[in-house]
């Protein structure tokens, strides 16, 4: 996951600051949700899981407040089909954004993990990481055909 939020940002780096910025956010969010297995049971692992929480939803913000209001109006003011995939993925954009609000009222504020939030905290893990990977294919799909479709125009 992490190559390829390299390569994603190596794709689309240039197109704005919106999406630099919302980029560099995913980059920090999967550097973050490789660190937490890794983790000792303690104070720091609660410290990684509050700012891995707080990282994923403001990520999830910049999604919808930002990177994605910024393309739809790329694919209104261009009005080459766009606009429709933009329609039919968000969605299902929209779904993983509620796995990841889910996880984030689960453990956010959690502190003095037990042994039984620790085997909660690795399936839901597990879970999440399936999601985000769904959540980046389809924002990489939306970014790549909107881009592709008008980085000459633009």
């Amino acid at each position: 996951m992490l190559e390829q939020c390299l390569s994603a940002k190596e794709r689309w780096g240039g197109v704005s600051d919106l999406i630099d910025r919302w980029l560099q956010e995913r980059q920090d969010l999967l550097s973050l949700f490789v660190a937490l297995p890794q983790q000792q049971l303690g104070a720091e692992l609660e410290g990684i899981l509050h700012s891995f929480s707080q990282i994923m939803v403001d990520y999830a913000s910049s999604w919808h407040f930002g990177v994605y209001e910024h393309l739809l109006a790329e694919a209104d003011e261009f009005n080459d089909g766009g606009l429709n995939l933009a329609r039919e993925l968000e969605p299902k954009i929209r779904a993983t954004t509620d796995a990841v609000l889910t996880f984030n009222d689960s453990y956010c504020e959690l502190t003095n993990l037990c042994v039984q939030d620790v085997a909660h905290l690795s399936r839901d893990l597990s879970s999440l990481g399936e999601r985000l990977a769904e959540r980046f294919e389809l924002e990489d799909l939306l970014i790549e055909r909107l881009h592709n479709a008008h980085k000459d125009r633009v």
